[in-house]
């Protein structure tokens, strides 16, 4: 498999389906009100992931969405494994959103976009 073909089927889940921000910066989570969203969160409509909802997007500050990496998450507690997607992210973020994903039950890696 060609690496630079995977990314380009991300990039291509991006373009062709609707990005949908259901979670503000700075919003609660709507059953763990403890977890506060450091930056906008949302999902790709139409699309599906492990827990038979959208694939999972943080949006950076930037403005953009050009596809800055994906992470890859496990959640103990919710007893599953999920993909998130990275748009627009500078490294700051990127760290951000790394570090929320690797806390209590959850544990992530980062893959970045080369």
């Amino acid at each position: 498999m060609d690496p630079d073909e995977f990314w380009q089927y991300i990039e291509r889940l991006v373009a062709e389906n609707c990005l949908v921000i259901d979670r503000l910066k700075g919003s609660r989570h709507p059953c763990y009100p403890e977890i506060v969203y450091p930056l906008d969160y949302g999902y790709l409509d139409g699309t599906t992931s492990n827990d038979r909802n959208g694939i999972d997007v943080w949006i950076g500050g930037s403005g953009f969405h050009d596809l800055s990496a994906i992470i890859l998450a496990v959640d103990l507690h919710k007893r599953d494994s999920e993909i998130k997607i990275l748009l627009g992210c500078s490294e700051e973020e990127v760290q951000t959103i790394l570090a929320f994903h690797n806390k209590k039950e959850m544990r992530a890696m980062l893959i970045r976009k080369p």
